[in-house]
């Protein structure tokens, strides 16, 4: 499968499902409730689109969540799960089968999977769990672009300055980094001050948060 037009910057709610019917069936449903839905027939499809969107240098843009059928022609879903994991490809997921066990609901929960549901599905229930689903999307993005924004800001940072930011989260004192580096206590209040306005911070509450944020 090719994918010429990718848009990444709108939440999408993947669904991969080998029926047609099924695909039809949770498009519409999920449509009528103002989501944008994208089917795929097959695991290999998906990851198809996956890898195309890696390629586009979009990845960190995709918001959404996945309704992934259990049993499927080729690749299953539960190793298209799997596949994901590799990949570092986070989306929450649903699983919907016809098919499930207890056992086989476990090992997809284990794995990070949202739900696991059994066909015919309550569509009340399935419309609140991709929701709850975006949601998360929402949360991990904002988390990530944070932690972007934070790096980009480290990386202003000297090596020396980074040695001294260390021992500032580790809670030594002036003093204490100065015997640290064999440096000066003016030259670390320095370096204090210079990173402090590199990272563009006014309280060392601000500077921990910020640097603890990467991690």
């Amino acid at each position: 499968m090719t994918t010429p037009n990718i848009n990444t910057d709108q939440e999408t709610v993947f669904v991969v499902d080998d029926d047609e019917a099924v695909r039809d069936s949770l498009r519409w449903l999920l449509e009528a409730n103002g989501y944008h839905v994208r089917g795929f027939g097959s695991a290999d499809d998906f990851l198809q689109f996956c890898a195309d969107v890696t390629q586009s240098n979009r990845q960190n843009n995709l918001i959404g969540c996945l309704i992934l059928d259990v049993r499927m022609p080729g690749m299953s879903g539960l190793e298209l799960q799997d596949a994901l994991i590799e990949r570092g490809i986070n989306l929450p997921i649903i699983f919907v089968t016809g098919h499930g066990d207890v056992p086989m609901a476990v090992e997809t929960m284990k794995k990070g999977a949202t739900d696991f549901i059994e066909k015919p599905f309550d569509e009340g229930e399935l419309r609140k769990q991709v929701e709850n689903m975006l949601r998360t999307a929402r949360e991990e993005a904002g988390r990530h672009r944070e932690q972007q924004a934070a790096e980009e800001l480290l990386r202003k940072l000297t090596s020396r300055e980074h040695q001294v930011l260390e021992r500032i989260i580790a809670g030594r004192l002036n003093k204490q980094i100065a015997d640290d580096l064999g440096i000066s206590i003016k030259t670390v209040e320095a370096h204090r001050a210079n990173i402090m306005e590199k990272l563009n911070v006014n309280t060392v509450a601000d500077l921990l948060r910020l640097a603890l944020s990467k991690r």
